[in-house]
This record gives structure tokens, C-alpha cells and sequence, in this order.
């Protein structure tokens, strides 16, 4: 009786470990390896103490085989599930291990989300900032082709009149006993054909404002030059200069308002002379400035 006695109280130090070991993973899985090596070497001392024991009193005491079989079977199973134990909290402790690991790389990666949520929106938000700009600058870019080919057709159906005109390569001219219309024969510019060569007159086109200019020359001696210019049948100004020196010079410029038909010409005053040659000295010009 005595080594039945001592192997149930080693059993019942088993199982106390065991429940210590539960309580302890429980409080805070506090154990290391190096405990539970230590652990097994006791209880396997225990095991030997007590099978050593019971060695000793067999002889003086009486278990049937039966007690003793189921006894042992007990002992094994107590081992093995300490072992299992052992095993299982091992692998608990692995598994918290890792998944802190993946909770911290879960945090990461939420933040990163988060971040490139954020980083997203902001790039939406230029985006459409962009798209607006393009839009705006998109309104004022038709706007201003719009103004280009208004501009562009009022150029086209504005008229163009402009000429410039020479009187003649041949020298000398009058005088005369009468006043004659100076007809300007040598054209350098006749743009909308508003000047006639053959009678030295212009004619308005069109209702507006032109810019007219003449230049008169006299080469010989002892000649004067007088020339008038006309507005219809209204005299605009008579220049002219009578020393006796060479190479008498008279000119002038207007802006005159003309109607549409109105003509203005040259006159050479009667009793007096002019001159002109290649160097083309006498001129006569005038273009339009704007149409009203």
C-alpha cells in the first residue's frame, strides 16, 4: 500500500503542475522553454523516485497487476498531455508572436491606404482645378478667335483706296493761258482704282476720311509756280512761290471728309509753269484713313 500511496501523490503533484501550468499560461504565459525542460527532468526524477519506491515496498506490499497497469496507463497519459500542453502553448505563443506582426503590418498598410486616399483626393482636386482653367481658357480662346475672323471679314469688306502718282518724265509743263486740270500720268500706286491717269482725278469710293498730299517743282529760271487744289468745285488751297532762283518747291497735305462720288484733282493756274522728271518731284497721293 505504501507505493500505491506515493505514485497517487505523485499524480497528484502532476496534475497540481499542470493546473499551475494552465493558471500561469493564463495570467500571462510567463514560461520559458528553459522552465519546461526543468519541469520534465522533476517529474521524470519524481517518476523514477517513485517507481524506485515502489520497487523497494512491492515485496512487502500486495497491488494487483490490474491497479498497477491502469496506475501506469494513468502516469503515461499524464506525460503525454503535459507534453501536448507544453507543445500547445508553444504554439499559441508562435502564433500571438505572429499575429502582432501582422497587426502591425495591417496598421501599416491602413496607413498607406489612408495616405494614398489623401494623396489621391489632392490629385483629383488639381485635376479638376486644371480641367476648369482649361475650360476658362478654352472660353477665351474661341472668344478671341471669334473677335480674330470678325475682325478679319470687317478688313475684307473694308474698302481699300490708296494711290500715289507722279506728273510726268517729260519736263517742263505750261505755262497756259488758262487753268488746267494737272493730269499725274506716271502711277506708282492705284490700289481700289479710284485715281483716272487720263483725267488727273480721283474719286471718292466711298463715304469717309482721306489723307491728301501734293508736291509741285519748278526747274526753270525766272518762272513762277502756282498750283490750287480742288475739293468739287471748292477751292481747298492755292501755293505758290515766285523768286528768282532755281528749283522753286510748293506742297501741302489735308484729311478731307469726303462723300461717296466727291472728286478732288490739281490745277495749274494760268500764266504759270511746272516741272517734273525721272526724280519725280511733282507728285500727288492720297489713301483712305477710315470709311463712316
Amino acid at each position: 500500500m505504501r507505493g500505491a500511496t506515493v505514485f497517487l501523490a505523485l499524480l497528484l503533484c502532476l496534475h497540481g503542475t499542470w493546473a499551475q501550468g494552465e493558471s500561469g499560461g493564463e495570467t500571462g504565459n510567463h514560461i520559458t522553454e528553459t522552465e519546461e525542460e526543468n519541469r520534465k527532468k522533476e517529474v521524470q526524477f519524481e517518476i523514477q523516485d517513485a517507481k524506485a519506491t515502489h520497487d523497494q515496498s512491492s515485496s512487502q506490499t500486495n497491488i494487483s497487476p490490474e491497479i498497477w497497469a491502469e496506475l501506469k496507463e494513468l502516469r503515461d497519459m499524464a506525460i503525454e498531455q503535459m507534453v501536448e500542453l507544453r507543445n500547445s502553448k508553444s504554439k499559441i505563443e508562435k502564433l500571438e508572436q505572429e499575429n502582432t506582426v501582422l497587426k502591425a503590418r495591417m496598421s501599416s498598410c491602413e496607413n498607406e491606404v489612408k495616405e494614398l486616399k489623401r494623396e489621391n483626393a489632392d490629385l483629383l482636386a488639381r485635376v479638376t482645378a486644371s480641367e476648369n482653367k482649361n475650360t476658362v481658357l478654352e472660353a477665351r480662346m474661341s472668344s478671341s478667335e471669334n473677335e480674330v475672323e470678325e475682325l478679319k471679314r470687317e478688313n475684307a469688306e473694308r474698302p481699300k483706296v490708296a494711290f500715289s502718282v507722279g506728273l510726268t518724265d517729260a519736263g517742263e509743263v505750261g505755262p497756259f493761258n488758262t487753268d488746267i486740270t494737272l493730269k499725274f500720268i506716271k502711277v506708282f500706286t492705284n490700289i481700289g482704282q479710284a485715281y483716272n491717269p487720263t483725267t488727273g482725278i480721283f474719286t471718292a469710293p466711298v463715304k469717309g476720311y482721306y489723307y491728301i498730299r501734293f508736291n509741285g517743282w519748278e526747274a526753270r529760271p525766272s518762272q513762277t509756280i502756282r498750283i490750287t487744289l480742288y475739293h468739287n468745285d471748292k477751292i481747298i488751297t492755292t501755293c505758290f512761290d515766285n523768286k528768282d532762283v532755281y528749283n522753286l518747291t510748293v506742297s501741302n497735305a489735308f484729311v478731307l471728309q469726303l462723300e461717296k462720288g466727291d472728286v478732288v484733282y490739281m490745277v495749274l493756274n494760268s500764266g504759270y509753269g511746272i516741272y517734273d522728271s525721272l526724280h519725280n518731284r511733282t507728285t500727288f497721293s492720297g489713301f483712305l484713313l477710315f470709311a463712316v
